[in-house]
């Protein structure tokens, strides 16, 4: 049966290849597992259609489509203002607000493309205009982008718990340490490479000056600075679960886009809807295939077969860390985060126990990798987007995003894997 699972997996891979819908790679996957290998479709689509019934997903939709809402209403503009307040007049500090704005954006909505979605139209125009060359500009943007899969509240953590049985808020505790550590690497490296940009700055405003623009941003912006307190200090605070924060944050960012920013109309709102609503169908059905395929997986034991095959080729803990981590990324760079999640952690969760690894340290090592996929071709989603929404050509995107991967991501992954305390020390504090 090994044999057949490895086929499965070789259809699955060569039609994401081709560029495949991948509800139909899942469905070519499948086709595999039934007509050569004899399993049972009837019970496992009954299973999987039962699965997705569980209240935990529920926080997928509501977060989509908050994170629409916002790219919409004026929240993300808000937060941008009041950013660059503090480090509109520093070289580089233009850089600086692009990354971290893409970072609260994300632990707001929880995706990665919304970062890039929200404040590319914003920024990557203004960036140029300041003296940024608009491919790195567009690769800055939708590589901080990313940083909305690690920082909480994160689908992908929501659904790496929910597959793997692990605490969904352990989850996101594991994965901040690194996405914070990631957001100051980004803003290293762009100070940095901002010196050698024609740069056009804003004066150095006095202090009566600066306290007047604070006290203005400020103010404007405490209805958006608002949103990530209410939902984060909810899930941390145990007030709410995850799929009850997201209901908030959509309840919450209706009203503050009519009301207050007036960025949302009916129209608007009813666009936001439905742009969720596609983008919701096409992740629930590649979730359905996806858990199907990795529950036949599990019937005929391949994760157990898995474990000893590697164990046979070696049982030190540095070299299958390296390996898995390569795993990982080569998984990344041809399917999406959800669907590595919900493939690869069942199959890849006992042989990381066996080795000492806990689940909750895996799931920032799986946190780390997947995200770096969105922006690693030729997968490479959010970097997609990105220079769709920069206006720029997808080979002029791909050099500087390379090099802020490998100076500001790939140590974070090396030491996720190798420093546990890195992802193990926030759950520690609250107990997990």
């Amino acid at each position: 049966m090994v044999e057949v699972a490895l086929l499965a997996v070789a259809v699955l891979v060569i039609l994401l290849t081709f560029g495949v819908p991948l509800p139909f790679c899942f469905g070519g996957a499948l086709m595999v597992m039934v007509f050569i290998g004899d399993m049972s479709m009837k019970g496992n689509m009954m299973w999987g259609a039962g699965q997705l019934m569980n209240p935990v997903l529920l926080a997928i939709p509501l977060f989509v489509l908050a994170g629409t809402i916002m790219s919409r209403s004026g929240i993300a503009a808000s937060l941008l203002g009041f950013v660059n307040v503090f480090v509109g007049h520093i070289r580089g500090g233009l850089g600086i607000v692009a990354s971290f704005s893409c970072a609260i954006i994300g632990a707001i909505s929880g995706s990665g493309l919304t970062g890039v979605a929200a404040i590319g139209p914003l920024l990557i125009p203004e960036m140029e205009k300041r003296g940024y060359p608009r491919a790195y500009a567009t690769a800055l943007i939708a590589n901080s982008s990313i940083l909305g899969l690690l920082i909480p509240p994160s689908v992908t953590m929501i659904v790496y718990g929910w597959v793997t049985d692990t605490s969904i808020l352990a989850c996101f505790l594991a994965t901040l340490g690194p996405g914070l550590l990631v957001t100051f690497n980004f803003a290293l490296i762009n100070m940095y490479k901002a010196r050698k940009f024609p740069l056009i700055l804003d004066d150095k405003p006095s202090m009566s000056e600066l306290i007047k623009q604070t006290s203005s941003k400020t103010f404007n912006a405490v209805p958006a600075l608002l949103m990530p307190v209410i939902i984060l200090g909810g899930i941390y605070g145990g007030v709410m679960t995850p799929t009850e924060a997201a209901a908030v944050a959509v309840i919450y960012a209706v009203p503050v886009g009519f009301l207050i920013y007036k960025g949302l109309s009916w129209k608007t709102l009813l666009i936001s809807g439905k742009e969720s609503a596609t983008a919701v169908g096409s992740i629930m059905f590649m979730i359905l295939f996806s858990l199907i395929l990795s529950q036949m997986f599990v019937v005929e034991d391949i994760p157990q077969q898995l474990v000893e095959a590697i164990f046979g080729i070696t049982e030190n803990k540095v070299l299958l860390l390296i390996f898995i981590n390569i795993l990982l990324f080569l998984v990344g760079m041809v399917v999406n985060d959800l669907t590595a999640i919900i493939l690869i952690a069942p199959l890849l969760l006992p042989l990381m126990t066996a080795i000492g690894i806990s689940p909750i340290q895996f799931a920032a090592i799986m946190g780390v990798n997947t995200a770096m996929g969105g922006v690693t071709p030729p997968y490479a989603s959010i970097l997609y987007l990105g220079a769709r929404i920069g206006n720029v050509k997808f080979s002029e995107v791909v050099g500087p995003a390379m090099s802020l991967i490998l100076l500001g991501y790939l140590p974070v992954v090396i030491l996720t894997s190798f420093w546990s305390e890195l992802s193990l020390f926030l759950p520690t504090v609250f107990g997990y």
